[in-house]
């Protein structure tokens, strides 16, 4: 089956952060990456992380027009990020598709901003968990994988946005290696648009953020950082620590982890936790934090 994603309306974009943010060590200052145009007025939904904290960003249409744009609200909950043209795009914008309908083995094309485009197939829909205190229910993983995955569009068979790409991973199966892109599926951006728009954020007080990389190792939680300054460092919680219990309940893997501290509170909540190091239990008490304090907020151009 071969889908016409309509790829006029997926945009490079092209973000710079001042050298001073909060994200610059980990995400640059340079940031290059896709979006798709939602509405006619040239509002573009893209990947968060190409423009958290950007004091400056640029979309190309494929024709070479260059228009200047305002990074409007990232929602660190679902990913999603938004950015509105500050001039006429002149781009049609694609219509919303229903991500819990799309089935494994469906047909679908990831197309970005520089007019690359891959025909793939859904290998899985399932739970993910990542690093960075973040988690989806039910994202979107394909196959095979798209070069320049960061804020393509996913579009299905009648060429509706399924999803945003966000990572590059790999998934074995039957003993052979394969490179996937995980997506986040576009159902999750309807119920928040309307706050991103109107406040550049969610109305619902921040979740409790602690500061804490961190992988799954075996069912169990193991740090493999902590950002200077976060909740974390401040409370003493090191690299190699095992998080076991949050209040007083065991821990079972980086998703159940993420969802015990969620369920601690919003933003501020004290986290208990019991932490296992170099073989010796402590408790550790985190004075969480709302990690959108630490980000420089965008200004308009």
């Amino acid at each position: 089956m071969t889908i016409n994603p309509n790829p006029r309306s997926v945009v490079a974009v092209r973000a710079t952060v001042p050298e001073d943010a909060f994200t610059a060590g980990a995400l640059g200052t340079l940031r290059e990456g896709s979006g798709v145009v939602i509405r006619d007025d040239g509002l573009v939904l893209t990947i968060g992380y190409l423009i958290t904290e950007a004091e400056e960003v640029w979309l190309t249409s494929h024709d070479g027009r260059v228009i200047p744009a305002h990074a409007l609200a990232y929602d660190q909950e679902s990913g999603f990020g938004l950015v509105q043209a500050l001039a006429p795009l002149g781009l049609p914008a694609v219509a919303l598709g229903d991500a819990g309908k799309a089935r494994i083995g469906d047909a679908v094309v990831l197309a970005d901003g520089i007019g690359q485009s891959v025909q793939a197939k859904i290998v899985t829909k399932q739970e993910f968990a990542g690093y960075w205190e973040y988690l989806l229910d039910e994202a979107i993983f394909i196959a095979p994988a798209h070069p320049s995955w960061g804020g393509a569009g996913l579009f299905g068979a009648d060429g509706s946005l399924l999803g945003i790409g966000s990572l590059r991973l790999q998934m074995s199966r039957n003993g052979e290696v394969a490179d996937i892109n995980m997506v986040v599926p576009i159902d999750l951006l309807p119920p928040i648009l309307d706050d991103l728009l109107t406040r550049g954020h969610v109305a619902r007080p921040p979740r409790p953020w602690l500061g804490a990389l961190s992988a799954e190792s075996d069912g169990k939680v193991v740090v493999m950082s902590v950002t200077e300054g976060g909740p974390a460092a401040k409370a003493g919680l090191r690299q190699g620590d095992i998080i076991s219990d949050i209040r007083d309940g065991a821990v079972d893997g980086l998703a159940d982890f993420y969802r015990k501290l969620w369920e601690s509170g919003s933003a501020g909540a004290e986290i208990p936790m019991r932490v296992l190091r170099d073989g010796r239990e402590t408790w550790l008490r985190v004075k969480s934090a709302d990690r959108g304090s630490f980000l420089k907020k965008p200004q308009l151009q």
